[in-house]
């Protein structure tokens, strides 16, 4: 394949490329050139994106493939595993054809994902790379890993529960053996939980500690969701390599992400949804409080967290929104203290790079990853162009 036409946007700096094809061999980018002087093989196909930019394929750092925006609350009861497999299925293209070809899922029930993956990755259905993390792990009773919404009489607890240390480590080592790529935490109650408070800790730095030490031992990265200030420093302290939300993290969380290089992963657009749609989508009453007290503090905390030189990546909750609206988050990182540059970077070269995956996705470049999204015109002036994608490549293969 070659591309040809296309203005390159070098994500890395901001330059316009023009007047350059990219030549593509196996899934990889082989070259690009000077348009005048390179060297396309006869017989080669080629697209034409005159009047296009070129972009690499987008990175969303935080999905559920296989949850559903229109399954929440008590819906969510509904859902079998099986179809739990067929939503993924689903969710999977949406996302792709959105221009977004690499994500990580960051929790899935009875490691749907891990089947999601390897189906995609053998060529069974078409979607994104997939980093995934199996069943999130945490407390009884707490975000994420528990059943909060059945009384005690059915008996039901969360697959990923684990109290203690060694329980912890345990669930680690159980997740890496059926396939997770990463681990999934919760520090603080969430949102969507039933029964749990956004700002309260969960987990003491001693548990934290044994879970992410026992995965960093496996050579896995921990991702761990943390709203309230005491939840985030807890988990930085125990050595988080990202945090899920931030929502209320204080200038020490900060302070302390950045000396120990970890990433915040902010999903600054999701409040818009579950507050506009969420009653009408079924997400109880609870949880959209709990929103309207957590939303407008998280975008004020990002601005903080951008002044402050933190890394930011790009991860939306996608799953609790309708999967294929991931790059509507764009503009929002922009309106909340970033630059158009800044946001695209979180979502190609600091995403590939947090997610040790710098090498492979994340620019334009020879031995890449032939992953790339297009768009009419220029995203830096308009981010919001990328809301709608003009061609979606991943692999060397055009899915749009």
């Amino acid at each position: 394949m070659v591309i040809k036409g296309a203005t390159i946007l070098d994500v890395t700096n901001g330059d316009m490329l023009k007047n350059h094809v990219v030549i593509v061999k196996d899934g990889r980018i082989d070259a690009v050139s000077p348009a005048r002087s390179a060297d396309i093989p006869k017989g080669i196909e080629v697209i034409d994106l005159q009047g296009h930019t070129l972009l690499p394929g987008l990175i969303d750092m935080h999905v559920h493939l296989t949850f559903g925006g229109g399954y929440h609350g008590y819906e969510r009861l509904k859902l079998t595993d099986e179809r739990r497999a067929i939503l993924g299925v689903v969710h999977a293209k949406q996302t792709l054809m959105a221009g977004f070809t690499t994500v990580r899922n960051v929790g899935a029930g009875s490691f749907g994902d891990v089947a999601l993956r390897d189906a995609i990755n053998d060529g069974d259905i078409p979607g994104p790379r997939m980093l995934v993390s199996g069943p999130p792990i945490g407390i009884t009773g707490g975000h994420c890993s528990d059943n909060n919404l059945l009384p005690p009489e059915y008996g039901i607890s969360g697959e990923g529960v684990a109290d203690g240390p060694w329980a912890a480590r345990t669930a680690v080592r159980r997740n890496i053996k059926y396939g997770a790529d990463l681990i999934k935490t919760c520090s603080t109650g969430g949102v969507l939980s039933k029964g749990t408070k956004v700002g309260a800790p969960q987990y003491t730095v001693e548990e934290l500690t044994a879970l992410i030490d026992e995965a960093h031992s496996r050579g896995l990265k921990v991702a761990s969701h943390a709203h309230g200030a005491e939840g985030i420093i807890n988990a930085l302290i125990a050595g988080a390599d990202t945090i899920e939300h931030a929502s209320f993290i204080d200038d020490e969380g900060i302070r302390l992400a950045i000396e120990n290089n970890a990433a915040l992963s902010m999903d600054i657009y999701v409040t818009e949804y579950i507050l506009g749609e969420g009653a009408s989508a079924g997400i109880l009453e609870e949880s959209l409080e709990k929103e309207r007290m957590t939303g407008a503090t998280q975008r004020s905390n990002f601005r903080k967290a951008v002044e402050a030189g933190a890394t930011i990546v790009y991860g939306t909750d996608a799953g609790v929104y309708p999967h294929g609206q991931n790059a509507k988050q764009l503009s929002r990182m922009t309106r909340f203290g970033m630059t158009p540059l800044q946001a695209l970077q979180s979502a190609t070269t600091v995403a590939a790079e947090v997610m040790g995956l710098g090498y492979e996705v994340g620019k334009i470049e020879a031995g890449y990853a032939a992953d790339f999204v297009t768009v009419e015109g220029n995203p830096i002036e308009q981010i919001e162009l990328l809301e709608a994608p003009s061609a979606v490549i991943k692999g060397g293969v055009r899915y749009r």
